[in-house]
């Protein structure tokens, strides 16, 4: 057990405060002590991926560079966030760390403080991704924590989710003096060579998960043993034409267009056909999936929302039969009454996910990823 020495003090009004600093003192002696240990790495050296382009203003976001000034502003401030981003390395180490800077040190009243700012580390053993643990952070700009201690000292293969809801502009990973720390072997561990891309709103980028490999895209690049990549948008999934640009232009295995919750009914007759040609332009015969709009819970009380968003998918429907009676063989509709499950009890708020409602919706969304995959 660690000493920690108290101070006698008179005045009984500034105990308890001389107690608590000295406390507080002492941990972040220890935590400087454990630290000490460690050599921290840059991230940098590591492969990175989850990225649509190379082409960005910092290494640690997720839209093109060329899209500044072109993309409304909270397209483009949302596209600082790292959501989706993942890096692979292999080490010896029988401890893990992390130190790392956040962009914004964004906070949200329904979703964990680890979601949105916080790591997670994955290991590959017995055939499959294993959870090892999350860095949580701090409540503040800069972020330092232990990952995991007292592993084997043998080599193994890591992968490295990113915030969901802020951005990261330093990142460097500790590991023991003396271990190892490398590049994975390349492509171990990937079944497919192009990657999917994934549109969509606020829930597609993780909200309002745990922590960051909960978001359904991260369940399912590991399910998948697949790289994909996360274009969602936060409130903004709103068809935007340079998005569809984007996509066009990055080789993908499967596309998935999930971004019907963030469109009113005007805007999917509107942009909707227009968008999937955008893309079919670059992709003709890439298999595309469009979602249909599920049933916020709270709709099975608000009657108004619930015509709304049954106007809404009547929209979708016409505007997919159009296209396939224009002869696109390759895109497929998918119901979304199941999404969730039928009993109301997988979301925060009625419309995003807690990690029960992420499970079931990578649950929904496996076979029939697997089996349109090109």
């Amino acid at each position: 057990m660690q000493y920690v020495p108290t101070l006698k003090i008179k005045n009984k009004n500034n105990m308890t405060t001389n107690k608590i600093s000295l406390l507080l003192l002492c941990s972040v002696f220890f935590c400087i002590a454990a630290n000490a240990q460690l050599k921290f790495v840059e991230s940098a050296e590591f492969p990175l991926f989850g990225k649509i382009s190379d082409e960005t203003e910092t290494r640690y976001e997720r839209l093109p560079a060329s899209l500044r000034g072109v993309s409304r502003d909270p397209v483009w401030d949302l596209g600082k966030n790292t959501a989706g981003l993942f890096i692979r390395f292999a080490s010896n180490s029988s401890t893990i760390g992390l130190q790392w800077t956040v962009l914004n040190n964004f906070r949200m009243n329904h979703m964990t403080d680890t979601g949105i700012r916080g790591f997670d580390l994955y290991t590959y053993e017995d055939g499959k991704w294993w959870f090892v643990n999350s860095a949580r952070p701090r409540s503040s700009f800069d972020n330092e924590a232990i990952i995991i201690r007292n592993m084997t000292n043998e080599m193994r293969e890591f992968k490295l989710y990113f915030p969901l809801y802020d951005g990261v502009t330093a990142l460097r990973i500790g590991v023991d003096s003396a271990a190892i720390i490398t590049p994975p072997q390349e492509n171990r561990h990937f079944t497919q060579r192009l990657p999917i891309i994934y549109y969509g709103t606020s829930l597609t980028q993780g909200g309002c998960a745990s922590r960051p490999g909960m978001a359904h895209t991260n369940i399912l690049s590991r399910w998948l043993n697949t790289e994909i990549i996360n274009l969602a948008f936060s409130g903004n999934g709103q068809l935007d034409f340079e998005i569809a640009e984007i996509i066009a232009q990055r080789e993908a295995s499967l596309i998935v267009i999930d971004c019907i919750p963030n469109c009113t009914r005007q805007q999917v007759l509107d942009r909707l056909e227009k968008f999937i040609e955008i893309v079919r332009a670059g992709h003709p015969d890439v298999t595309i999936l469009l979602v249909e709009q599920f049933i916020f819970t709270h709709a099975r009380f608000d009657r108004s929302s619930y015509q709304a968003l049954r106007e809404k998918n009547e929209a979708v429907h016409e505007v997919f039969n159009r296209i396939v009676e224009r002869g696109d063989r390759n895109i497929y509709l998918i119901p979304a009454s199941e999404i969730k499950g039928l009993d109301g009890e997988a979301t925060v708020d009625g419309v995003h996910f807690t990690d029960l409602g992420f499970m079931r919706f990578a649950e929904f969304l496996y076979p029939i990823i697997r089996k349109h995959l090109n």
